[in-house]
């Protein structure tokens, strides 16, 4: 089995409804991609579907791979990263993120 890192990032507008917010945070997560340690990346939204189990609250998700935890750990403190976050952190309200690895 092959081992990977997942880290899955959703991100809540300070005005959702405000579309130029979110593309520009979309803008950003575009030019995060760069990052020369992901292995792939997504960029989404809410995708519509209706189940109680299902949080659709938020605006943007950035699920990003990488090939170990080290390489995360390196993504964190890239100046591409911290440049994502010096420009981009105004716009949201709140982040959660969720890591997992391989069982």
């Amino acid at each position: 089995m092959q081992n990977v890192f997942i880290h899955h990032v959703f991100f809540w507008l300070k005005d959702p409804a405000n579309d130029v917010s979110k593309k520009q945070l979309i803008e950003g997560l575009q030019k995060l991609s760069a990052v020369s340690t992901i292995r792939s990346f997504h960029i989404g939204k809410p995708a519509g579907t209706e189940r109680s189990v299902i949080d659709t609250t938020y605006a943007v998700s950035w699920l990003i791979t990488f090939d170990k935890a080290s390489d995360q750990d390196s993504y964190q403190v890239d100046p591409i990263h911290l440049n994502f976050v010096k420009e981009c952190a105004s716009l949201w309200d709140k982040v959660v993120v969720y890591d997992s690895v391989d069982v």
